[in-house]
């Protein structure tokens, strides 16, 4: 009776706020799947109904991410990095992957496929957060960061061999985010910064031929517009062709008479800002600052470190993505096939974005909790 009445407490402590923004996101996700999908072989209706699935999946995920106390989270840090990394290599040495682009990064089982590197990115934040906060006093030694970059290199690496490069780079983020936050001296950001500039050779020489080929494309997509470049052309004029207003839903030209690829995954954002104009673009953007806003406040007031760098984690994982995804549609950023959070099709990162608000509302819902 004393654990229904606490979590009967637990549960008026919800940010409900949070979760209808999150919801009005994912709303307007299944609007602009409908009329990106709406000329597809597989018709809407069969998207429409795969996003909705997806979203009430997440809501379930949401819900049991909700059930477990997070500082239990923390003390199962060691088996989680290990489970995340095992699947890792699951889609590497099994041979499992799906090949999408020159990269293997999926896993089916019978008729359920699904991508390991975005619930890794849930499971480092966990693993991420509990070394910080272990090592927080010692944070500016070098032999510490030293310990915590050694920890994440793994399945950076991992990730890096499938190849991922997107991933590794939100990966990075989180790393930086969570690091920053702890404290970490601006020297040390100046270095890393430096060392980076002098690595960049280097990391050319290890990219895929085709991830360089983004990169080039990237700074000059007229030099194969009927090639590599067609993606960033076409997006960056069916952005333009939004202007204020837009052509109106189910209308946009580039969307609609299929010109535009990935429309319902990649470049969702340009469907969006070429039939609903700038202002249904700043209206999707206003929702997503008042998302990354309500997870700050969240972080500000959790009731220990470890809770504040697990939404700091889930912070810098979605302000990336929408950065890198907003980005790449207006033609600022290489191509990396960063979908939208909320917004894109997509089960398996649907999934993870529920499961990372679920983290942040269970950092809230704890946040005055005496015995926990």
């Amino acid at each position: 009776m004393k654990a229904l009445i606490n979590d009967s407490k637990l549960l008026k402590k919800i940010d409900f706020t949070l979760i209808v923004i999150v919801l009005l996101i994912c709303a307007y996700g299944v609007v602009i799947i409908s009329s990106s999908t709406l000329n597809h072989r597989l018709g809407a209706p069969h998207f429409v109904r795969s996003q909705i699935k997806s979203v009430a999946i997440g809501l379930i995920a949401m819900g049991f991410m909700l059930s477990i106390n997070y500082k239990t989270l923390k003390r199962l840090a060691l088996p989680i990095y290990l489970i995340s990394n095992a699947l890792l290599l699951m889609v590497l040495i099994i041979g499992v992957g799906q090949e999408d682009w020159g990269a293997s990064r999926w896993i089916r089982i019978g008729g359920i496929g699904f991508q390991p590197a975005d619930f890794v990115k849930i499971g480092l934040i966990i693993c991420l957060a509990k070394i910080v906060d272990d090592q927080k006093e010692y944070i500016n030694q070098p032999a510490t960061l030293f310990k915590i970059l050694g920890f994440m290199f793994v399945p950076l690496v991992l990730i890096m061999l499938q190849p991922d490069l997107g991933t590794t780079l939100v990966l990075g983020a989180i790393i930086f985010g969570v690091l920053f936050i702890a404290g970490l001296r601006y020297k040390y950001i100046l270095m890393g910064a430096i060392l980076g500039l002098f690595a960049m050779p280097i990391f050319w020489n290890l990219l895929e031929d085709y991830q360089r080929t983004r990169i080039l494309i990237f700074l000059n997509p007229e030099m194969d517009p009927m090639g590599a470049g067609y993606q960033i052309i076409q997006s960056k004029r069916a952005v333009g062709a939004g202007m204020l207003r837009g052509q109106g839903l189910y209308s946009g030209t580039q969307s609609q008479y299929g010109f535009l690829p990935e429309r319902h995954t990649d470049f969702v954002f340009s469907v969006i800002a070429e039939e609903l104009g700038f202002i249904g673009a700043a209206v999707l953007l206003f929702l997503f600052v008042a998302m990354l806003v309500k997870c700050i406040y969240i972080a500000m007031n959790a009731k220990d470190d470890f809770g504040m760098f697990l939404v700091v984690g889930v912070i810098f994982m979605l302000a990336f993505h929408i950065f890198i995804n907003v980005g790449m549609a207006i033609g600022l950023m290489p191509v990396t096939g960063k979908p939208l959070p909320f917004i894109s099709h997509g089960g398996t990162f649907m999934l993870t974005n529920f499961m990372a608000i679920g983290l942040v509302l269970n950092v809230y819902m704890r946040r005055d909790v005496i015995n926990f």
